[in-house]
């Protein structure tokens, strides 16, 4: 079996202010919409904050950036490229909360109150250890 090759982008590791300054708008965006039960966009949110975290966190430790469509790629270059003994519980936060992402976008229905007050709770948990990692 040939290996998967993972397609990814050299960056300079100094723009990781730029995918932190997304997550953070992102992140605050999330709770405004949880302040307004606009529980969609808490969702959508949430993940695209997810995915800039974990952009500069990338961009911060290995230079690099996923360039697949594929955001389990994402998961994947967190698991392989940051060296942290918790690195492995993170990566299955953010592979949990891009699993909801197409849920949100593309089902024919809404994201629930339930559902947005869990993924908050992932956010929070992985936007802040980012955030810790970063020394921000």
């Amino acid at each position: 079996m040939v290996p998967k090759r993972i397609r990814k982008r050299v960056i300079e590791k100094g723009d990781y202010r730029i995918y932190l300054q997304k997550a953070q708008e992102f992140y605050e965006t999330m709770h405004q919409a949880k302040d307004r039960n606009n529980w969609n966009a808490v969702g959508l949110n949430g993940v695209h904050c997810t995915i800039s975290s974990n952009g500069a966190l990338l961009v911060f430790y290995a230079g690099i950036r996923s360039s697949s469509e594929d955001h389990n790629v994402a998961v994947e270059l967190l698991s392989s490229s940051v060296k942290f003994p918790e690195v492995k519980s993170k990566s299955q936060i953010l592979r949990r909360i891009l699993a909801k992402k197409n849920l949100i976008e593309y089902e024919n229905r809404d994201f629930t109150q339930k559902e947005a007050l869990g993924i908050i709770k992932l956010v929070d948990r992985f936007y802040r250890w980012v955030r810790e990692k970063l020394r921000e």
